[in-house]
Parts: C-alpha cells; structure tokens; sequence
C-alpha cells in the first residue's frame, strides 16, 4: 500500500515545468547562457524503516491453539493442511524476522503499539515478566507505548518495568539483576492526578538516515474499565484523539515534521483474518476508526493494536485525508513493515507502504533461543506440576446465552474456594477467561485428561484476588442490568458474567435499559431485592472492572489468600477422582 504525498508530487509537477521552459529558452538563448544557473535536483529522500508489533502478552515460545495461528483451522494438524492458514509466532522466530528485515535497510526502528506484558503464560508471569522484557530487549524493541495490561500489577510495578531492580516482594528470583527495559515507554494520556504530569514521556524523537521522525504513545481512554483499580487509583486516563493533537502540535514546534502514533486501541475487519486477508481493510470498525477520524493532519501513519486483529488500513483523518492505520495481529504472529520515503530538507514523508507479514517458525534466533530455554528450565517445577483432572474438553465458547462451560466451572470453583466466608454465589467475567481446558493437551510428563498449574494458569493469568463481599439483591439485579451495551455507561461490547451453580438469572436484550434482567433465583426460588447475600467475584470485578460499578456497593469485602487459578487448581485437585466435567451452561438464559 502506497500513500503519495501531495506536496511531493506537486514539487514535481513544478520541476517538469520549469524542465520544458529550460529546454525552451536553450533553443533561442546562445550557448552557455545558461551555465551560470545552479542545476536543479530532485529532493534527497530517506528511506526509513519501521517493524512494529502489539499485544506480545509475553508469548516467549510459540503460542498453543488458535492463538498460534493465523487463518481459521480448529487444530494445529489442520491448520498445517489448510491452504490458508499458517502456524506463527515465538519471540525467537519473531526475532530472527526482525533481525532479516534489519538487514535490508540501516534506517531501522522497532516500535511496538502496547500490551507487551500482562496476561502473559506462566513463563513470563512467574517472574513478574521480566523474561519478556528481557527477550524484547535482545529483539532490539526501541519504543513502546503503553497497553492496559502494562498496568496489571500496578503504576509502581510498570515503573520498576522500565527502570529495573529486583521484585519488592519477591525479590531476584532466577539469581541476577533485573536490568529494566532498554526501549521507551511512551504514555501520553496516562497522568498523575495529583500534579497532572504523565507517568512516562508522551512522546519521543528519533534521528535515523539523518531525519527526525516523531513517536507519541498512549493507551485507550477506557483503561479503568479492564485493569484492577487498585493498581492506577494515582492516575487518570484521557482522550485518545485530543492527547495526540496535543503532543502533535508540540513534536511540530520542535521541528519534527514526521510523527507517527503508537496506540493502544484499535478495531477489527469483518472478516475472518486469513493469511490472504492480513493486508485488508474490509468493512473496517472500531474504536480506532473515530480517534483517526478526529486526529490533526500533522499525524502521518498510526500503529495500533488492543484488539489482536490484523489490518492494513487507509482511514480518513479531520481533513478527511487518507492516512495510513495497522495493526499486526497478536501474539508475535505477526510484524508490521512500514517503509517510509522521508523528504531530507523538508523532514515530510514521501511516500509510506504498509506490509503485515507472517513470522513464520523457521529460522530461529540463537540469542531469544538461549533465553526462553533458561526460563523454561526456571518455570519447569511449577508450570508441569498435576493440579487435578478433567473428564472432557472444557471450553470458554459461549452459547446462544452468553454461558461457557468453563466460566461455569470457574465460578463453581471461587464458589467453593470462599466457603469460609460464607460464600453463598460466585460471578465470573469471560474476560478473565483466556483459554480453554483440553482434555488431550500434554505440557509435560502428564497423561491425557490431567491438568497442569500451568495449563490452569493459561486460562486464568491475571493473578486476581478472589474477594467476597455483603450485596443485596437489589444491587445485584443493578450491576447485572450494567451488562449491556448501550447502557448506564457502557460503551464497549455486552458481557454477560458467568455464574456458579444455585444462582440462576433470565435477561430480554430487547428490553429497556433497567428492566433487561427478568428473574434471578437462588437455589430455586427468587432472589429477594431487600435481602443481603453473600457474593463472591474476583477483585478485578469488586472494584468495579469490566464495566461493573454496581460491584463497588458490596460492603464487608473479604480477600482470600492465594489467586483466582489458586481457586481452580483446588477445585480441579477436591474433584480427582473422578475429575471435572464441562459445566452445563444451563443458568443464564437469554428469553430476547
């Protein structure tokens, strides 16, 4: 994808011109009149190279299931045998690609769009996701901005991130230093609300081939709403389009007349994404389509990401000019090569082409190699150790309702694990849900059927707290009325929390909002709105996370010790034998 510059090509319509008058004037002027005039050439372009990624989640070796792929196969064996669709992904293989695009251009940068941590495997979260910052850094990564999982322990522990030392809590847990990030957080909406001062840099400058090209960094507005509000009660989040203006406005009076965005937002085509379909823009929609929408045309190219979705896109900007929009998949599936022809006196692109390819695992680097090796050898006891059985595949695929099997069994499971707070039902977010459980999955030395800490910690790795709180049943109907798009404040996609057994729940979508929930029952009978419960849910959710303020009402909060997967690795461990079967997604139903 090719995007001229206006002013560039009308230069050269202006050279054409005054070429033909030259020729012109020669013909009637004597010879040598016009050798005292200085030759006229064209401008010096620079080529400058970018390789961007988002969303990593710390995928250090290659992704497993459908997060390894890139088309749309139900296995890995099928995937192989499809025509389109290709297994990716693995820092070393990304890496190596990375390292083979390098080559063919010195004027290179590695940017990425955010999300490099945070709800990572087990090899990376066991030790606070240092190893993948230590794999980025190898893979070269120059800036970065900000995702909303970057703050899934917190502002304090993001800080320690980019800057280094050992964990306050945990300390240096593989025996060395940890040396912090040698690349650029940029965080240019996310302020202390205190002073107003951002937390990171918002925006950054690099000199390469001898031009200036500016990055501004940011995540999305909505933040709070999907990140623990512990961890970022000292800041606030602002407007995506109105932050980058700002620091648009400010690269320019410094000179810089190339800038490019860093965002951690995005959107999704409507299509399934094929390896044929990674470099469209088919029916195009999505948060990132307004900020675009709304941006200065000082902005030349944004890099985005959030929605692990591939694009190649050409969006209009507030002068409805067409600029280039990407988004390179997830999981290191993916790399983003942006070439860039930079004007050398007027600092202005030229022209810009945009190309999402695959990293295919073929050639591995030896260096990320190396490293994944010694953390996998780290990890090894935790991650392989047997936690329990299943009698089935348990999978997080919704039915018509908006109930999985596995939501039911992890809700069952916090139910249980809160029983000495008098838990009398549990709520679980899907969000919270990463992967399924499969019955025939081998991570170690286990048979068909068990399952290991660290295929549990794969479905639940955001090391939540799992709380208990007093509710009444008029605040719960309240906060399951804030399921639903479109109302009391909810703007992103409907969620409908899971629920564990006992607790059953009746929504109409088709009603209006506040009136959607239509029966809830306790074991039976129907939930009395006068009457205090005894409600258990993960903190994310009790602070209010995932669109759920009514969850911030509960009084009488009890934290249990231990995390969410402690949760399920003593369910699954109370029920071998004979193991856990699917849950039987009967207690949520939808009646409209």
């Amino acid at each position: 994808m090719h995007v001229p510059n206006v002013g560039a090509r009308s230069g050269r319509r202006r050279f054409l011109t005054l070429a033909v008058a030259l020729v012109t004037l020669s013909l009637v002027m004597p010879a040598g009149a016009l050798a005292a005039k200085p030759p006229i050439t064209p401008p010096h372009a620079v080529n400058v190279q970018l390789l961007a990624i988002n969303d990593f989640h710390g995928n250090l070796e290659p992704p497993s299931g459908s997060g390894g792929r890139v088309g749309v196969a139900l296995t890995d064996q099928a995937c192989i045998d499809a025509p389109d669709c290709d297994l990716a992904g693995g820092v070393a293989y990304l890496a190596d690609d990375i390292k083979d695009l390098e080559v063919t251009n010195p004027n290179t940068l590695v940017v990425s769009a955010g999300d490099n941590i945070g709800a990572t495997p087990l090899i990376s979260a066991a030790f606070h996701d240092e190893p993948t910052i230590e794999a980025l850094n190898t893979l070269g990564l120059d800036v970065s901005a900000v995702g909303n999982h970057e703050f899934d322990e917190g502002v304090t522990e993001l800080l320690r991130i980019q800057n280094g030392g050992c964990h306050p809590t945990d300390g240096c847990q593989t025996g060395h230093t940890y040396a912090g990030a040698d690349f650029d957080f940029l965080a240019a909406n996310v302020v202390y609300r205190d002073t107003g001062e951002t937390i990171f840099p918002g925006s950054t400058v690099k000199t390469v081939g001898g031009v200036k090209v500016g990055f501004i960094g940011l995540t999305l507005e909505g933040t709070p709403q999907i990140v623990s509000a512990a961890g970022i009660a000292s800041v606030n989040f602002l407007d995506e389009a109105t932050t980058i203006n700002a620091a648009a406005n400010a690269l320019r009076k410094q000179g810089v007349k190339t800038i490019v965005v860093l965002i951690h937002e995005g959107g999704a085509q409507s299509v399934p994404i094929a390896p044929s379909m990674i470099d469209s823009c088919t029916g195009m929609s999505g948060a990132i389509v307004d900020i675009v929408h709304n941006l200065t045309p000082k902005v030349d190219m944004v890099v985005s990401g959030h929605t692990h979705n591939a694009y190649n896109c050409l969006l209009p900007n507030s002068d409805e000019t067409l600029i280039p929009v990407s988004s390179s998949s997830s999981f290191g599936r993916l790399v983003t090569d942006i070439d860039m022809k930079i004007n050398g006196k007027s600092g202005r692109p030229m022209t810009i082409s945009v190309d999402n390819k695959i990293v295919f695992r073929d050639e591995a680097d030896a260096s990320e190699t190396a490293l994944v090796s010694f953390y996998k050898t780290a990890v090894a006891p935790i991650a392989n150790a047997i936690v329990g059985s299943i009698t089935a595949d348990i999978t997080n695929t919704n039915n018509t309702a908006g109930e999985s099997a596995l939501g039911d069994v992890i809700a069952d499971a916090q139910l249980a694990y809160t029983q000495s707070s008098n838990a009398q039902f549990a709520f679980m977010n899907p969000g919270g849900i990463r992967a399924s459980l499969t019955f025939g999955q081998i991570s170690g030395m286990e048979a068909p059927g068990q399952v290991t800490f660290g295929e549990a910690f794969t479905v639940q790795p955001f090391n939540n707290l799992v709380s208990t709180q007093d509710m009444t049943g008029q605040q719960i109907k309240d906060t399951l009325e804030q399921s639903f798009i479109g109302c009391f404040g909810r703007t992103q996609a409907t969620v409908i929390l899971q629920v564990s057994a006992a607790f059953h729940y009746t929504y109409n979508s088709s009603l209006t909002c506040g009136n959607r929930i239509t029966a809830m029952t306790l074991n039976g009978s129907p939930l009395n709105l006068g009457t205090t419960y005894r409600v258990t849910m993960n903190n994310f959710l009790a602070d209010g996370g995932d669109s759920f303020p009514g969850f911030k009402a509960g009084t009488n909060r009890v934290n249990q010790t231990g995390f969410d997967v402690d949760a399920l690795a003593q369910y699954l461990t109370a029920n071998t034998p004979p193991g856990v079967p699917p849950g039987p997604q009967n207690r949520i139903t939808k009646a409209g």
